[in-house]
């Protein structure tokens, strides 16, 4: 039996669908939605609404398409906040750092695993964020691999398999055999439990030609594809993803010219990662050079313990109109529709007609106070298929 919901008293409306609103963000003021059965099935102006099963006032607010995290490291334990203590006086990052949390997640219990991604989830929630991707990568071996692979399906369908992530201590003297352990025994394995499969091809990581032989197996075992790339230095990272028809393309932080044309004559996204940038006080790439070159761009968190232990999407929202030179608009699409096209999805990340109802209530005027006020939580609500997921103080104070 269908079921509605008119969410009415909208100050703002961001749809990102220009066909039902103004300019690329598809805005309409005063406006309202209707949700049947978790799905957008009406937008239009508050004064125009339908009837309705239930009502819900939104006090005026501004609304935003759910976030979407296209890059997450959420199954790991321990953290490395000594470490990141030590960049910030000057030690260099570097792919090696990711060692010391396999060695803690190794030795964590599948409950202990459980319970954290739990926790980051939430805060996902609280940021506003309603759909993510999260990568294994801390185990390292095919049953840590694995079962984090199985944890992570329990909460979310996009579940990657990151054991490409750095070479572990036990194969540091022979990296290849260990690509030969990843083709012959995880990949079969991760079959039916990953959607897709990721590289972390750059210094200290992955060669290209390593990279090359594992995205070749896991394309022809039936994966779909991903990719860190020229986050430590220029290479040939890019280029590799774009042969292989990569969906997306992450870090990119050193990418050339020819880098950028490719990307753009291509399907691949590239997905800007501020706070990496930010928690290894790295250069920023200029997200404004990507746009103007037509490269399509999406913004996610990164969070893993080491390099960008952040669950919040508009601070890294904020990050990027700063230091990547995205404009406010321009982010938001980035980290809502931008995201769902690194993840191949078009029901997410917008509010047209048909779209999962998954949407974020600001304690704002205007999407743009996300980087106008950083750091501060104009959170109100969180919906995922038009269930609200929280319930902020400050909207509680309200009602």
């Amino acid at each position: 039996m269908t079921h509605s919901v008119a969410f009415t008293n909208i100050g703002s409306l961001i749809t990102n669908d220009p066909t039902i609103g103004d300019g690329d963000l598809g805005e309409i003021k005063n406006a309202a939605i209707i949700v049947e059965d978790g799905k957008v099935a009406w937008v239009g102006s508050s004064s125009d609404v339908g009837s309705a099963d239930a009502h819900h006032d939104l006090d005026g607010r501004t609304v935003i398409p759910g976030f979407v995290d296209s890059h997450a490291h959420l199954l790991f334990a321990g953290d490395r906040s000594e470490e990141f203590s030590s960049r910030m006086t000057g030690a260099a990052y570097s792919a090696g750092g990711i060692r010391s949390t396999v060695e803690r997640t190794r030795l964590a219990t599948d409950d202990q695993l459980r319970s954290n991604y739990l926790r980051l989830i939430s805060e996902m929630h609280r940021s506003g964020i309603t759909t993510f991707e999260t990568k294994t990568g801390y185990g390292l071996t095919l049953n840590d691999e694995i079962r984090c692979l199985e944890i992570a399906a329990e909460q979310t369908s996009e579940t990657t398999l990151l054991a490409a992530h750095v070479v572990p201590a036990e194969y540091a003297d022979q990296p290849d055999a260990y690509v030969d352990l990843i083709i012959n025994e995880m990949l079969p394995a991760a079959l039916g439990k990953a959607r897709w499969v990721d590289v972390f091809c750059d210094r200290g990581a992955f060669t290209p030609d390593q990279t090359d032989r594992i995205l070749t197996a896991a394309a022809a075992t039936g994966f779909e594809l991903r990719l860190h790339a020229n986050q430590l230095q220029a290479g040939s990272g890019i280029s590799l993803g774009v042969k292989h028809g990569v969906a997306s393309v992450d870090h990119c932080t050193y990418a050339s010219d020819e880098d950028l044309d490719q990307l753009a004559s291509s399907n691949t996204v590239a997905t800007l990662l501020p706070g990496a940038e930010f928690s290894t006080r790295a250069t920023y790439p200029s997200g404004r050079r990507f746009v103007d070159a037509g490269v399509k761009v999406a913004i996610a968190t990164d969070c893993n313990p080491g390099s960008s232990y952040t669950t919040s999407m508009p601070f890294c929202i904020a990050v990027a109109v700063r230091d990547m030179r995205l404009s406010p608009a321009e982010a938001l699409l980035a980290a809502t529709r931008g995201g769902a096209a690194a993840l191949r999805r078009t029901d997410v990340g917008h509010l047209g007609i048909g779209a999962q109802a998954n949407f974020v209530s600001l304690n704002a005027p205007s999407y743009i106070h996300l980087a106008y006020r950083p750091g501060v939580d104009l959170i109100s609500q969180t919906f995922i298929n038009g269930i609200s997921v929280l319930t902020s103080h400050s909207h509680q104070e309200q009602q």
